[in-house]
């Protein structure tokens, strides 16, 4: 019996793997990986060393099968289906704009040698384009698409298959070493996957909707990593929740990431530009003082205590708390008043969980530009948000070491302590009050056509 090929992309695990199941249905199957230099070349170190980790995870889970070659996939795949003498490449699904042209490459060079291209389940509860309004139409704000999401439904999770069938003795390059990293990395794997959200389900879940927005707290499901490459399926969690309010905003925040794919299938040149055509028009800030400020930004060293706690963090761990990356995306686009896609560039080159639709379509709605925005008006105050959401001042702490003796809320004005601000800690590279109505100004002028 001729096997399959199993090409492993954004599903790094065994368990709830339709494509895997079917695979196995038919036969052996060839676990494949192919480190294509053209996804490998805009992925940060952090998350190219935590793929590399998945990978040997997976590679130990197929008891040291997996095959993985490094080149361009259009070669690659075929290449591998000939050795294997294997008729049919089984995927998940991509939605993405690189994804979907490499597969409809790959799907031409296998049907050329006779072989085909079958793409079964995909990274999502529901795929990119399933989820429309009743006249076909897509939708293009959040709450209905939340309902209609919920309507359409999913299948429930499936075991993995049965131990076996993997076949050996194909030429392997190996997985290579990390990167170096200095982020402190979570443990990779579908096993880690699984572990932290039993961790969450036993714990946190339940204070969910009313701790998540906590940054000092680990209150949140700290998944997006593993639901990056796929070592959990979205299926898994949402299997595990009930109807409570905690458990139906973690499924609503499942569904954002799930709307963001969507809208990104349907409009690809929104990975790069702004959805709403009228805002391209925007005013913005270029130049030696708007790069130094950016380079302040990015170091952690903007003067306000908030935004570098968050932009250390994201140095640290290769991730940021979701309120905080709110907080440091508005600072940027509306206190420096600098291209979202410069921000959304750093954070994909930096984010262990860096997803190109998630990342990209969340910056455009702190700044206004996307589908289902915020009002441009909704400027963070990085003072409040601190304040409301970091009351005690712990979170700031943690990260701005410089700050370690300032207590309570006084942390987040470092700038009104009786003997100023500690040495060590910047001051304010601006001033929010007046930037704030910069932007407003600059929006009334957009708007007025000027």
């Amino acid at each position: 019996m001729n096997p399959s090929v199993l090409w492993f992309r954004r599903d790094l695990r065994l368990a709830d793997h339709p494509a895997l199941a079917e695979a196995a249905g038919r036969g052996p199957v060839v676990g494949l990986f192919v480190l294509d230099p053209a996804l490998l070349r805009p992925a940060g170190a952090a998350r190219v060393a935590f793929l590399y980790r998945c990978l040997r995870s997976l590679d130990e889970s197929l008891g040291g099968r997996l095959v993985v070659r490094t080149g361009d996939p259009v070669e690659v795949v075929p290449q591998v289906a000939f050795e294997a003498d294997a008729g049919t490449v089984l995927v998940s699904a991509d939605f993405g704009p690189y994804g979907r042209r490499r597969d409809h490459d790959v799907a031409g060079a296998l049907r050329a040698a006779g072989r085909r291209l079958t793409g079964i389940g995909s990274p999502y509860a529901v795929d990119a384009g399933r989820t429309v309004k009743t006249d076909g139409t897509p939708f293009r704000v959040f709450s209905p698409f939340y309902r209609a999401w919920g309507a359409h439904g999913w299948p429930p999770p499936r075991p993995a298959p049965e131990e076996g069938g993997w076949v050996k003795g194909l030429r392997s390059h190996g997985i290579p070493d990390d990167p170096p990293v200095d982020a402190a990395l979570p443990q990779a794997g579908e096993a880690a996957a699984l572990a932290r959200l039993e961790k969450f389900v036993a714990d946190p879940i339940d204070d969910y909707a009313a701790n998540r927005d906590t940054p000092a707290a680990d209150a949140t499901t700290r998944l997006s990593p593993y639901l990056k490459y796929g070592c959990i399926h979205p299926r898994t969690i949402l299997a595990r929740l009930g109807k409570s309010e905690s458990h139906e905003k973690l499924q609503s925040e499942l569904a954002w990431r799930e709307f963001y794919a969507d809208v990104l299938w349907r409009t690809p040149e929104s990975a790069r530009r702004s959805l709403q055509p009228n805002m391209a028009a925007m005013r913005l800030d270029s130049g030696p003082q708007p790069d130094e400020r950016f380079t302040a930004w990015t170091q952690g060293r903007t003067g306000f205590p908030m935004v570098d706690a968050g932009m250390r963090q994201l140095r640290g761990e290769a991730w940021v708390h979701n309120r905080v990356r709110m907080i440091v995306a508005s600072f940027l686009v509306k206190d420096l008043h600098i291209d979202w896609t410069r921000g959304a560039r750093w954070f994909m080159e930096n984010l262990v969980d860096g997803d190109l639709a998630s990342n990209n379509h969340n910056w455009q709605w702190v700044a206004g530009t996307g589908t289902d925005p915020a009002p441009y008006f909704r400027i963070f105050n990085p003072v409040t948000q601190g304040k409301e959401h970091d009351p005690d001042g712990d979170y700031v702490r943690r990260w701005v070491p410089e700050l370690a003796g300032v207590a309570g809320a006084a942390v987040h004005e470092p700038w009104n302590l009786p003997g100023g601000v500690p040495g060590g800690y910047p001051e304010r590279i601006v001033d929010h009050a007046t930037e704030r109505a910069e932007a407003l100004a600059r929006y009334s002028a957009l708007k007025a056509g000027h």
